[in-house]
């Protein structure tokens, strides 16, 4: 008996309840179908259907088969559809969204390469700090910083992101620089709107983990990462950055971490897209290659920091 074709046959004539409907979408005899359900009943010890001059049901042993081999048959069309897309060249249009920062910082200057590599994918993309709804603005792909929440999306994580608190040198001669948390109430500090509903900034305590949350005062406040860090450089207070934005202000001295220990390090860089049964190659070639780029627990901007 051929497993597979008696599966299929089977499975068609419960679809359709008909031996003639299902050999006809089968492409085969009706003979033939009737054969290859005979097979699988007589090799199972079962019936499958019950039969009669003007009907065909299944029977409860062959409702219960039907659903295991329907997944069966779903898993093996999956599997011939993954190795196909494989083999495909990416093409087509591809829709990307990112946050502000990391978009004009990291993934603008990486995206030449991509597009060479990928000849016939094209890239619309979108800057934006807001949450974006993947699926009701048809976007393919997105880059994303922080803990996800969305279970309808697929993540790949890409790389840990590290944050620091940071000031200028003149800043931290002039105000002194601070031993705990607490001390940053006497501080300038200069807050994300993005991120920062309350001006409220988290550290914990290094010793347990346990939350450290201080209230914070600044008389300067932005919606953009890129903003406050360059009114960090010119001494107005502390910035809580990611080290993607002032990696190389730390390197290069004109930026100066404090308070190491008490900074949660929780945050990880993410490629999300929609869930789907096959993955496009467009979208898996961009996945991959945002992988190849940006990934690891040591990404190329703590490496300068």
């Amino acid at each position: 008996m051929d497993r597979l074709a008696a599966l299929q046959a089977f499975a068609k004539v419960a679809e359709t309840q008909s031996f003639s409907e299902a050999a006809r979408r089968l492409r085969s005899s009706k003979s033939a179908v009737s054969r290859h359900v005979a097979a699988l009943e007589a090799g199972l010890g079962a019936r499958l259907f019950h039969r009669t001059t003007r009907s065909l049901t299944l029977t409860e042993a062959g409702r219960d088969y039907f659903a295991r081999a329907s997944r069966i048959l779903a898993d093996l069309e999956e599997a011939d559809a993954s190795v196909s897309q494989l083999q495909a060249a990416p093409r087509g249009r591809l829709r990307v969204n990112a946050p502000m920062s990391f978009g004009f910082l990291h993934l603008a200057p990486a995206l030449g390469d991509f597009l060479a590599r990928y000849p016939e994918v094209e890239l619309d993309v979108t800057l934006s700090d807001r949450f974006v709804d993947l699926v009701d603005e048809g976007v393919d792909v997105a880059v994303r910083i922080g803990s996800l929440t969305d279970s309808s999306l697929v993540a790949r994580r890409l790389a840990s992101i590290r944050r620091v608190l940071c000031a200028s040198p003149d800043y931290l001669k002039r105000r002194g620089v601070p031993q705990t948390p607490d001390d940053l109430k006497r501080h300038d500090c200069l807050s994300n709107t993005n991120i920062n509903i309350t001006r409220e900034w988290r550290f914990i305590h290094p010793d347990d983990g346990t939350p450290w949350p201080v209230e914070v005062r600044g008389r300067m406040n932005a919606n953009s990462g890129d903003m406050l860090r360059v009114a960090a450089l010119h001494g107005h207070g502390f910035v809580h950055l990611p080290t993607f934005i002032v990696g190389d202000d730390l390197k290069a001295g004109t930026l100066i971490s404090v308070l190491e220990p008490y900074i949660a390090q929780d945050l990880t860089l993410n490629a999300v897209y929609p869930t789907a049964r096959h993955l496009s190659p467009k979208v898996r070639a961009f996945v991959d290659f945002l992988a190849e780029r940006f990934g690891g627990d040591r990404p190329y901007w703590d490496a300068t920091a």
